[in-house]
């Protein structure tokens, strides 16, 4: 039985990292994870770009979802090995984002930021789970 210094050189560690640099490679989770950015900009930004940045509670609740969006799904390129999990944050936050203009207190829903928060909902919804997906697949080849 061998022993390594540390665990930073064990063989199955740097395998490990080596799959997940080529799933990150491909240009199939590069263009997932630049339109998950696009998207949490857009969320971020959105009150302000629908026009509904008067209803403050739902103009905050969009900035901090589309920052953490952003956030989330930009350090899955970086640091995919230990951020792979966290696409299934992205699937809550595109959740949370179509159910926030009836879910927050107050008069929220209304045609701007119901139209603006379900669509974007949607992408953000569907671009973590192809994300997830992305993480699936790379531990079903594992075997």
């Amino acid at each position: 039985m061998t022993t390594h210094p540390s665990i930073e050189h064990h063989p199955d560690l740097a395998e490990m990292r080596t799959r997940f640099e080529r799933v990150t490679s491909t240009p199939r989770a590069q263009a997932v994870e630049a339109l998950a950015l696009i998207t949490g900009l857009y969320l971020a930004a959105s009150p302000w770009i629908a026009g509904f940045s008067v209803l403050t509670p739902l103009a905050i609740n969009n900035l901090i979802v589309g920052l953490a969006f952003c956030l989330c799904m930009g350090g899955l390129g970086s640091a995919y090995e230990r951020t792979h999990a966290m696409a299934w944050t992205a699937v809550v936050l595109g959740a949370w984002t179509i159910i926030a203009p009836w879910a927050i207190a107050g008069e929220m829903d209304v045609t701007r930021s119901v139209v603006s928060n379900v669509i974007t909902g949607c992408v953000a919804l569907c671009l973590g789970l192809a994300m997830a997906a992305v993480a699936g697949r790379n531990r079903d080849t594992r075997a």
